[in-house]
């Protein structure tokens, strides 16, 4: 089987097994083939995140993609490449500062119910991969855009009933942020967790509208038409 990598120019290796997982392809080829090839990878059971690329032009977890013969495998797009197939997620996941994506104040004597619990337990099940943010197509032209994942915290802890001031998390996310995002859901379709940053981001632009913000792109129609 040919295995096509995308390092400084695309590389083709040839490993003698087939049927197993991407993860296991890379680490063949490094202890027998190219012991300079780099890659990340940590828990190899779709949990830590780290082992994060692109197969064909689509974001996976290298320790669950099964590849095939003229596979091309390249790192996570939107990030600085460090070597090889290891990128830099620091600028991405700086965004979470930004966005304060944390519990700001915890209201007291607030019981949450069954139903509150599982609201809130989708978002906190990102394993931050970054794949999102590498199939984003507006943090691909618009560095400062808040991104998926950033957003979707935001919604964890804006609908959390704890949380006792939602409005500065809204607040903190009109600007690159909700209003920025297409909705063209392609966060969602390679999330290998399932999470709907599109969904999380509608909802926020929901609870926008309560706090009284609008969508910055309705002033540009000039407040009607004429013929």
């Amino acid at each position: 089987m040919k295995i096509n990598i995308k390092r400084e120019s695309v590389a083709q290796y040839d490993v003698e097994i087939e049927g197993v997982t991407l993860l296991e392809v890379l680490n063949e080829i490094k202890t027998k083939v190219d012991p300079s090839i780099a890659y990340s990878s940590g828990c190899r059971s779709s949990v830590c995140g780290s082992c994060a690329v692109r197969v064909n032009g689509r974001e996976v977890l290298a320790c669950v993609c099964h590849v095939k013969d003229g596979d091309l495998v390249e790192p996570l797009k939107n990030s600085e490449v460090i070597r090889d197939l290891v990128v830099n997620m620091d600028r991405a996941y700086g965004f979470n500062a930004k966005a304060k994506t944390w519990q700001s104040s915890i209201a007291e004597n607030i019981s949450l119910s069954h139903e509150d619990e599982k609201r809130n337990a989708l978002q906190s099940d990102c394993i931050l991969c970054g794949s999102c943010y590498s199939a984003c197509p507006v943090y691909a032209v618009n560095s400062e855009f808040l991104g998926p994942f950033s957003l979707t915290r935001v919604w964890r802890y804006v609908s959390d009933k704890r949380e006792q001031n939602p409005k500065e998390k809204i607040d903190n996310i009109q600007t690159n942020g909700v209003w920025d995002c297409t909705l063209c859901n392609e966060c969602t379709l390679v999330c290998p967790q399932e999470i709907s940053s599109k969904a999380d981001i509608e909802k926020l632009r929901a609870r926008s509208v309560m706090f009284g913000y609008t969508d910055p792109s309705f002033s540009n129609f000039g407040g009607g038409l004429s013929f």
